[in-house]
C-alpha cells in the first residue's frame, strides 16, 4: 500500500494527471523566472515556488469545489470537499522534489545553479513520464509513445518559456 502511494506521488493518478502536469509547469516556469539574470537565492526561490504552486492550488480547490456544486445544485459536503482537494492534490505534489532541490541548495548541499538544473531536469523528467503514461493508457504504441512524450515535454517548455518571458 506505501509502495502504491509513493509512486502515486512520484509519478501521479490517471486521474491527477492535468494536475500534475499543471503543478510541473507552474514549478519550472516559476524556477525558470526566479532564476533569470543569476545570482539566485535558493531559499527564497524555494519560498517562492512553494508559495506560488500552494496559491494556485488553493485557487484550483477553489474553483472545482464552486463548480461541482453548482453541478449539485447544492453545497458540497465535507467528504466530498476532501474528495476535490485530494484530486487537486497532484498540484502541490509535482513542487515536493524541486523544492526540495532548492532547500538542499538553500542549507549548503548542491550549489544553487545545480539545484536550479535539477529542478527544471525533475519537471522535464516528469513530463516525459506523464507523455508515456497518456500513450500506454491510450495504447499508441512505440512511434506514438514517443510523439505523445515528446509533445507533452515540448509543449511544457514553450509554456515555461512564455511564462519566463512575461515574467520579465
Amino acid at each position: 500500500m506505501r509502495q502504491g502511494r509513493t509512486k502515486r506521488l512520484l509519478f501521479g493518478s490517471v486521474a491527477g494527471i492535468a494536475g500534475t502536469i499543471y503543478g510541473t509547469i507552474v514549478v519550472m516556469a516559476t524556477v525558470t523566472a526566479g532564476s533569470l539574470g543569476g545570482g539566485t537565492d535558493a531559499g527564497r526561490l524555494a519560498v517562492v515556488v512553494g508559495g506560488t504552486v500552494l496559491v494556485l492550488w488553493i485557487a484550483h480547490l477553489y474553483s472545482h469545489a464552486l463548480a461541482e456544486s453548482l453541478e449539485r445544485r447544492r453545497r458540497l459536503d465535507r467528504a466530498e470537499l476532501g474528495a476535490v482537494a485530494r484530486r487537486e492534490l497532484a498540484i502541490p505534489a509535482a513542487a515536493v522534489v524541486p523544492v526540495a532541490m532548492l532547500v538542499l541548495a538553500a542549507l549548503g548541499f548542491l550549489r544553487e545553479q545545480t539545484a536550479v538544473w535539477l529542478a527544471l531536469g525533475v519537471g522535464v523528467g516528469i513530463l516525459a513520464v506523464q507523455g508515456a503514461r497518456y500513450a500506454i493508457v491510450e495504447r499508441l504504441g512505440r512511434t506514438g509513445t514517443l510523439a505523445s512524450i515528446a509533445l507533452n515535454v515540448f509543449l511544457g517548455l514553450v509554456i515555461v518559456c512564455l511564462e519566463a518571458l512575461v515574467a520579465h
